[in-house]
């Protein structure tokens, strides 16, 4: 069975630092473009970030450039998110993504990708 679970998140003061992590079991990683996502209340479902598998190319989201950093570590089947700098307007609930095997190249919609962690809640607050 295909799964994805998201750890990591929780509760941090503004300027805090949270590193999220997605692995998977039932699947490797290796062969898959993973992808970061976020939804507020209210709010759509928002891309935040996405590392490819053939280059390791990594794409992010404007609010988020410099700020948070997506990396993999295959030899766990894990890929994290590095959270800094954080903001109340970070507040949401993430979810990772993966492409199917040997999709590569990082989706340009959410579409592009066939697999959904639960997700996990971040909420920066003081």
């Amino acid at each position: 069975q295909l799964q994805l679970v998201e750890s990591g998140g929780g509760l941090v003061q503004p300027g805090g630092s949270l590193r999220l992590s997605c692995a998977a079991s039932g699947f490797t990683l290796d062969y898959s473009a993973i992808g970061w996502f976020r939804q507020a209340p209210g709010k759509e479902r928002e891309g935040v970030s996405c590392i490819s598998s053939s280059d390791g190319n990594t794409y992010y989201a404007d609010s988020v450039k410099g700020r948070f950093t997506i990396s993999r570590d295959n030899a766990k089947n894990t890929v994290y998110l590095q959270m800094n700098s954080l903001k109340p307007e970070d507040t949401a609930v993430y979810y990772c993504a993966a492409t199917a095997p040997y999709s590569s190249s990082c989706p340009t919609t959410p579409r592009g990708f066939g697999s959904w962690g639960q997700g996990t809640q971040v909420t920066v607050s003081s």
